[in-house]
């Protein structure tokens, strides 16, 4: 099995660089057949441009496939690949014709035929490819099996997400880390790979050095103040590696950059958004009498209260009985808010309060102040989410789900902060467009949530937080 680990991204490579090479040549063909010689362009690009174009087509394809997920056979779900793949293909597919469109001339179907056909190879390849490459990597990389490790409370939660991959993980074994270093290490010999949960640092230290040393994959849970480490900056001025934290948020330029960008954008999406806004705005209007918009407070950078604007979605008496999130299969959701909902289009009127500097593009989701400091009793750091504005999309709301719990929400959100770049906002908002259709990032709170937070999590939360502070006052 280890010797397999070694060349599988060679393999990977070897199978992507196929799809995009055969991909690239399907459209080579059809460009020399019915586009570049047949009169279509108006004249023949020189030789040159002809692989200038191609080679276009290939970088577009590979930057959408990166982007999207569609190389990461055996890493995502077999659907995940597939939709990635798809939603690629149609992307590049289409920016390219309206190229050849602008560049010919033409009225903008006069020549879409060719195109269209080759869309259809390209989603047969696509189709075939995943397949067979989905069967290649379970016949040479079959579930990984596992030991969990862990710690206080229930690891079942943690169970329940990992063997959702099944595909993927098998977790054969679970030790407390009551058992003791001896034991667990006799058992972590056993596998090839671990799982270390909740456990206190000074022990996860112990185990990720043996693991370190035997060669044996780790997989590990990680506290806030891990992903704070993951993003400082090393400093090398004397012989002794320092660690930086800045922890600062964002500097003036990168405030000024993302600022200039959410005005273009936001301005960009109320242009091209306005048909289906005033579309949604009748139908909201129409089924009940009541009021289109929805305003309500949330907060964004530095604990500052505005007022977030949505298409309504619920019935107009939705809160009569106090604030909480909607729940799956909620009957306070009207038809047309429930279209609405899972395509994300409630969310549209946030455009204004982008372009009014409320909110970003892209930035942790805006809570409100009342369940905010619900969850600030558990998560004291809930705030830390605060450093930078509120977005529209982001990286909690790409990677996460609507009924991911708060502590999830918040390491997400400070993955996000602390590793802030124009480009990571680039992709989200790519991402962000791929999640759209996808059911399970719209899906309720269940009933046995408490505002996205079970009570188990809530009290697991509480105890971490008071293991960990005594842990400090015990080194210090």
């Amino acid at each position: 099995m280890e010797n397999r680990e070694r060349y599988k991204r060679l393999i990977m490579f070897l199978a992507s660089a196929f799809i995009l090479t055969l991909q690239t040549g399907v459209f080579a063909y059809v460009w020399f057949k019915d586009y570049a010689f047949s009169g279509a362009i108006g004249e023949a690009f020189w030789k040159r441009g002809n692989y200038v174009v191609i080679a276009q087509y290939a970088l577009m394809l590979y930057f959408f496939y990166r982007i999207y997920g569609g190389f990461k056979v055996g890493y995502l779900r077999v659907f995940e690949v597939l939709y990635s793949q798809v939603l690629s293909v149609l992307c590049v597919n289409a920016i390219t014709y309206l190229q050849l469109a602008l560049i010919g001339r033409w009225k903008f179907t006069k020549f879409i035929e060719p195109i269209l056909k080759m869309t259809g190879v390209d989603l047969v390849i696509v189709v075939a490819w995943v397949v067979f490459m989905r069967w290649i990597y379970t016949k040479i990389y079959p579930p990984r099996q596992m030991l969990l490790v862990y710690g206080d409370y229930s690891p079942q939660d943690l169970i329940q997400k990992i063997s959702s991959r099944e595909d993927k993980y098998n977790i054969c074994e679970k030790i407390h880390i009551s058992k003791g270093m001896d034991a667990i290490k006799g058992r972590i010999d056993e596998y090839h790979a671990v799982v270390l949960g909740d456990i206190p640092a000074s022990e996860r230290n112990i185990l990720l050095k043996y693991c370190f040393e035997k060669d044996i994959r780790c997989y590990s849970i990680p506290k806030i103040s891990d992903i704070m480490i993951m993003s400082a900056e090393n400093i090398h001025l004397f012989d002794t590696s320092l660690l930086l934290f800045r922890h600062r948020g964002l500097t003036a330029e990168q405030q000024f950059f993302k600022r200039a960008f959410d005005i273009v954008t936001s301005l960009l999406g109320i242009i091209v958004a306005s048909p289906f806004m005033i579309v949604i705005a009748i139908l909201v209007k129409l089924y009940d009498k009541g009021p289109i918009l929805y305003k309500q407070a949330r907060l964004t950078k530095g604990g500052k209260v505005f007022y977030v604007m949505k298409f309504r979605s619920m019935r107009v008496d939705s809160e009569k009985q106090g604030a909480r999130l909607a729940m799956k299969h909620d009957d306070r959701i009207t038809p047309v808010g429930r279209v609405i909902r899972n395509l994300h289009l409630d969310e549209l009127p946030q455009l204004f309060n982008i372009l009014k500097g409320d909110m970003s593009m892209v930035g942790p989701r805006p809570e409100r102040p009342q369940i905010a400091e619900e969850y600030k009793k558990a998560i004291p750091e809930f705030d830390y989410r605060l450093k930078v504005k509120a977005g529209l999309t982001g990286f909690a709301q790409v990677y996460g789900k609507y009924n991911t719990t708060p502590y999830d929400k918040l390491k997400l959100d400070l993955t996000y902060i602390e590793n802030y770049s124009f480009v990571l906002d680039i992709k989200l908002m790519f991402l962000t467009f791929k999640i759209l259709f996808q059911k399970e990032n719209t899906e309720g709170v269940e009933k046995w949530q408490v505002t996205a937070a079970t009570r188990e999590n809530l009290e697991q939360i509480k105890e971490e937080e008071e293991k960990e502070m005594k842990e400090t006052g015990k080194q210090q």
